[in-house]
């Protein structure tokens, strides 16, 4: 096996990908679930970088990372989360979790083991981000303006229901 430094540097970023998962799984605070699953985003994206995808992994740092790990502290302080009212996760459901992540760790590495794709000629680092962009804007210009068009009424929603609940709690009082 060649030990190169671009597979040293696939492994540890494989792992923060994987022991994030695992934390966000097993931690019983969601604030700490949601940092695990920050520093899985960001291995993630380090491991576009090593496939010469740098737009994608911007875009995972961006999206992924920046503006859902927003949404989702926004949503945890708008429903007013009580921690303290989590059940601690018995040890049978530990030994389930860990079996399962077991098998499918292992059916996705015999399935990869096993598989014969033909070597092809492809050029990586030409101008990714332009083909990216053409290819967004020309051929795939409806769903994009359509996904802008939900995630604006999704926001309108969640603004609506805020602004709901703050009469319902003003009134009770």
């Amino acid at each position: 096996m060649n030990l190169s430094g671009e597979f040293l540097a696939f492994i540890s970023l494989s792992l923060v990908a994987i022991t994030g998962g695992l934390l966000l799984l097993n931690l019983t605070r969601v604030i700490h679930m949601l940092v695990a699953l920050v520093f899985s985003f960001i291995s993630i994206a380090g491991i576009y970088v090593m496939l010469s995808a740098e737009f994608v992994a911007a875009v995972q740092v961006l999206i992924y990372s920046g503006a859902v790990t927003i949404i989702m502290l926004f949503g945890i302080m708008l429903t007013k989360h009580n921690d303290h009212q989590e059940k601690k996760i018995n040890t049978w459901r530990r030994i389930a979790l860990l079996a399962g992540i077991a098998g499918f760790a292992a059916a996705v590495y015999l399935g990869i083991y096993k598989l014969d794709i033909p070597v092809q000629q492809s050029a990586l680092h030409e101008s990714n981000t332009e083909k990216i962009g053409m290819a967004l804007y020309s051929k795939h210009i409806i769903p994009f303006e359509i996904t802008s068009v939900i995630l604006l009424v999704a926001l309108v929603g969640a603004i609506l229901l805020a602004k709901n609940d703050d009469k319902e709690e003003g009134g009770r009082s």
